[in-house]
C-alpha cells in the first residue's frame, strides 16, 4: 500500500471532505464512521479533530468511545486482568454497540443514541441519558478492535503502528496488550478492512492511503 505524508491537519480536512461526500450505503439518513487502532494510537484524538471539523462545516456529530462500553468486571477480568485473550473476545460489549448505537441509526431508527453504559473505574452502569442525532448527523464511533463484527460502516479508517512503534508508545503496564494487536493484525486485517489506512509510527509525521 502506497502512502503518503500528510499533517495532521490536512488529514482531518481531507476526512471530513469525504465524509461530507459520502452517503449511507443502506440509504439511512445518519453516517457510520470508524476511527480504529489501538489506544496507542489515539484514535480519539483524531475522532476528535475530526468531529470539530465536522462541527464546524454544519454537521452534528456523535463521538462514542468503545471504552465506554466495556462489560462488567465480572464478566471482562474473569481470566485475570491480562488476559490476551479476553480483551480481543470479551471486553467490548458489542452486542450493547449494536443495540444502543447501531440499531437507532438504521433506516427507520429513532437516531436515539446511548452515548456510553459503563463506568469501568466504578464498575457500574453510567446512567447516561440518550442523545438524539439528527438525520445528516454522523457518528463517529473510535477505539481499538472495531473490525470484524459486521458494524454498518459506511467510512473506515485505520490507524495503523508498526510492531515497533506500537512497543515502543504502550505504557509498561499495559505492554501486555501488545499480543492482542498482533492477533487482530493477522485475524481481521484492519488494513484490508479500512477505506482509509493512516500510518501514525511517529505522531508528528503521519502518513496515508488517500481518499480515493
Amino acid at each position: 500500500m502506497r502512502l503518503e505524508a500528510i499533517t495532521w491537519e490536512r488529514l482531518t480536512d481531507a476526512l471530513a471532505e469525504r465524509i461530507a461526500a459520502t452517503t449511507a450505503q443502506d440509504g439511512s439518513p445518519w453516517l457510520r464512521v470508524a476511527v480504529d487502532g489501538a489506544p496507542a494510537a489515539a484514535p480519539d484524538d483524531l475522532a476528535a479533530r475530526l468531529a470539530e471539523a465536522l462541527r464546524i462545516r454544519g454537521r452534528a456529530v456523535r463521538p462514542v468511545d468503545t471504552f465506554g462500553f466495556l462489560r462488567p468486571a465480572s464478566l471482562r477480568l474473569e481470566y485475570g486482568h491480562q488476559d490476551p485473550d479476553a480483551y480481543h473476545d470479551e471486553w467490548f460489549d458489542r452486542r450493547a454497540l449494536w443495540r444502543e448505537v447501531f440499531q437507532p441509526l438504521d433506516p427507520g431508527g429513532t437516531g436515539r443514541v446511548l452515548p456510553d453504559l459503563w463506568d469501568a473505574v466504578a464498575d457500574r452502569a453510567t446512567r447516561s441519558g440518550y442523545v438524539e442525532l439528527p438525520p445528516g448527523g454522523v457518528l463517529l464511533l473510535h477505539g481499538p478492535l472495531l473490525f470484524g463484527h459486521w458494524f454498518p460502516f459506511d467510512l473506515a479508517v485505520h490507524l495503523k503502528l508498526s510492531p515497533a512503534a506500537l512497543a515502543r508508545r504502550t505504557p509498561e503496564g499495559d505492554r501486555w496488550t501488545l499480543p492482542v494487536f498482533a492477533r487482530y493484525e493477522q485475524e481481521t486485517r484492519p488494513e484490508e478492512a479500512a477505506d482509509i489506512v493512516v500510518r501514525a509510527d511517529d505522531p508528528r509525521r503521519p502518513a496515508w492511503s488517500g481518499t480515493a
